[in-house]
């Protein structure tokens, strides 16, 4: 009887903790942004991926022919959100439950430089990123918390 009771307790915290990991609104986490350095007089060089991942109870997230699910990435230095990225066709990946880490490569079209003093200069930028599905629900808002460096001579 102890051990039943046991048992029930354990199966009753795994799948209530089950429950908040997928909610309707999806969820974001940050991974990591790597290099965290753009030297912006450099024709030739790795731009930086800022890795999340992402959890949703629908899994309606991706593009299709009717609808586009979207990642905002808002620049906190100029408070403007720079950039409205589509996701990719999620349709064989996405279902119920769906979790998948999703890379953002920052290119020049993201990238804005936060100040206009003079070069030379480092500035650095941080961003909030957020995610609305199908269904136009917003994740929760997420502030990387690795700045970005941009270096211009």
């Amino acid at each position: 009887m102890r051990y039943t009771l046991s048992f029930a307790l354990c199966l009753l915290f795994f799948t209530a903790c089950n429950k908040d990991k997928y909610t309707t609104a999806p969820q974001i986490r940050y991974k990591s942004l790597i290099p965290d350095l753009v030297n912006k007089n450099l024709v030739f060089q790795a731009m930086p991926v800022l890795k999340i991942e992402v959890t949703d109870a629908e899994g309606d997230l991706g593009l299709t022919s009717s609808d586009t699910a979207r990642i905002f990435i808002k620049n906190l230095v100029t408070g403007k959100i720079d950039s409205t990225l589509m996701l990719p066709d999620l349709s064989g990946a996405a279902n119920k439950n769906f979790k998948g880490d999703i890379d953002i490569n920052f290119d020049t079209n993201i990238i804005l430089e936060g100040t206009t003093r003079p070069s030379p200069k480092t500035d650095t930028i941080r961003y909030e990123i957020y995610i609305k599905d199908f269904a136009k629900n917003k994740s929760n808002v997420l502030t990387i918390p690795d700045p970005l460096f941009i270096k211009t001579l």
